[in-house]
């Protein structure tokens, strides 16, 4: 017990530190090479902070627990949207440039429903892994396309950096993801120590515990890029880690061993991500429940929206593990 305390108490103080050198040094990168800060956040950040989750899960195909690698994508997904973006949004309103990521968040939606036919139907086979690989690369060739026609603001002071600054730059980021990870892994350690001894199912602790521990670099990378006025940041992070995690966190586990899930023990969590998917769009289209001004140019998701996500999340949960086991 008390392992997992100290295993939880680390994880979560390295997490923040490490978070905060990971957003700094992301935006230094998207300065030196005029990338905007979106697709940093799609690509450097989306993907590294959904390695956690590719890890869990790949280790649970192999370990025979199919669910929870399941249970670990969409818990993840519900977490980054209704967790990480409900709590940035409470802490720092996220203003978000609707042209930058309309099309991101169609990716989002048409794969979150394209799993939705593969899975519901009885799991996912080793095609359906392969399948889910190619959606990847579609997306990743699509971003790199579309990567050079952002126009952005870039700070001048870091455009005329030095080879040997560039490599201190990358080696930091790197040390930082690396460090992301690791204390991902003795919070997911200590969560679940504790979680088994309860006695909650795979399923359940794939969408609890361990989808918590592993949207937590998600959480503080979003709330230090909030912090530095790097919104774009923050939603590229989101929407990459989401689409990681439809994808490239589902097809891992596919392709190790063919995954076999109840149909009925699954849909209503599935129909909840979708629910919150589609959210995101409502939010931004309409500022849904935000207080929005004459003058306003950018679109911005608010405290009073990201309190309503937390509080459908909390709302949502009670129901699952009390009423929906």
């Amino acid at each position: 017990m008390l392992q997992s305390i100290i295993a939880l108490v680390a994880g979560f103080i390295i997490i923040f530190i490490s978070a905060d050198a990971f957003t700094d040094n992301s935006a230094k990168v998207a300065n030196i090479y005029k990338i905007s800060p979106l697709i940093i956040g799609i690509l450097i950040l989306g993907f590294g902070t959904s390695a956690p989750e590719m890890l869990v899960s790949g280790l649970a195909a192999f370990e025979d627990h199919p669910e929870l690698a399941v249970g670990n994508a969409f818990g993840s997904n519900i977490f980054n949207i209704a967790l990480v973006l409900g709590v940035t949004a409470i802490i720092s309103p996220i203003k978000i440039d609707r042209k930058l990521i309309k099309i991101e968040w169609r990716f989002l939606i048409a794969y979150t429903l394209i799993i939705g036919v593969l899975i519901l139907d009885g799991g996912l086979s080793v095609k359906d892994g392969y399948f889910l690989l190619t959606l990847l690369v579609v997306f990743l060739g699509y971003t790199f396309y579309i990567s050079k026609k952002i126009n952005h603001k870039f700070d001048n002071l870091l455009l005329n950096v030095d080879s040997s600054q560039k490599w201190k730059i990358w080696g930091t980021l790197f040390l930082s993801l690396v460090a992301l990870l690791v204390s991902a892994k003795l919070t997911v350690f200590g969560a679940t120590s504790l979680a088994i001894q309860i006695g909650l199912s795979d399923l359940i602790i794939g969408l609890t515990i361990v989808a918590l521990g592993t949207s937590l670099p998600e959480l503080a990378v979003s709330i230090t890029s909030a912090y530095k006025n790097q919104h774009e940041m923050v939603v590229g992070n989101i929407i990459g880690s989401n689409i990681f995690n439809t994808v490239a966190v589902l097809a891992i586990p596919s392709l190790i061993s063919p995954i076999k899930v109840l149909p009925e023990k699954i849909y209503i969590d599935y129909i909840f991500m979708l629910f919150l998917t589609f959210l995101i769009g409502i939010f931004i289209r309409s500022n849904f429940l935000s207080r929005p001004s004459a003058k306003q140019i950018t679109d911005k998701i608010d405290d009073r929206e990201g309190l309503f996500l937390v509080i459908i999340l909390i709302i949502y949960f009670v129901l699952r593990i009390y009423f929906w086991k």
